[in-house]
């Protein structure tokens, strides 16, 4: 599970630093598919992660809005403010946790739906890169530096 979430904060990381070659107006540009803008869908990525992630530590549900957030800044701010919580709670994960009930799911479904959400996300932006004629982040797990042993 830790690794899973190193990997997306990496990948999560390394977008950020590639958008920052585009222009203010390309990242809130409108587009086809997801959340329809570059910033727009990572403000939904750090919104669901951290708010699926309150639900299981059994705090109260919040979600960011886009107006709040509106730079690449801005929101690259917000995802390092919100990591070290998720990150508290993914590093106590045992198995035990996996199969606790969360409304009609469990646990272990609500946070492998949290990892794969991002990583779906993450396609999108890779389409959008290919239509801006810009080489996309890869989303290779294979030599990253995040196996237990490294």
């Amino acid at each position: 599970m830790q690794t899973l979430f190193r990997y997306n904060w990496q990948v999560r990381d390394e977008w950020f630093d590639w958008c920052k070659q585009l222009s203010h107006d390309e990242l809130v540009k409108n587009r086809t598919g997801g959340m329809k803008s570059i910033l727009r869908t990572f403000v939904h990525i750090i919104d669901a992660e951290q708010s699926w992630i309150n639900g299981l530590n059994g705090k109260e549900e919040y979600h960011y809005r886009f107006e709040d957030y509106e730079t690449l800044e801005d929101i690259i701010k917000l995802s390092e403010d919100c990591r070290p919580s998720v990150e508290e709670f993914v590093e106590r994960w045992s198995p035990e946790i996996d199969e606790k009930q969360f409304y009609d799911f469990t646990y272990g479904e609500v946070i492998r739906h949290v990892i794969a959400h991002e990583i779906h996300h993450i396609g999108q932006l890779s389409i959008w890169a290919r239509e801006l004629d810009k080489k996309p982040i890869s989303a290779n797990l294979i030599r990253r530096g995040l196996a237990r042993n490294q």
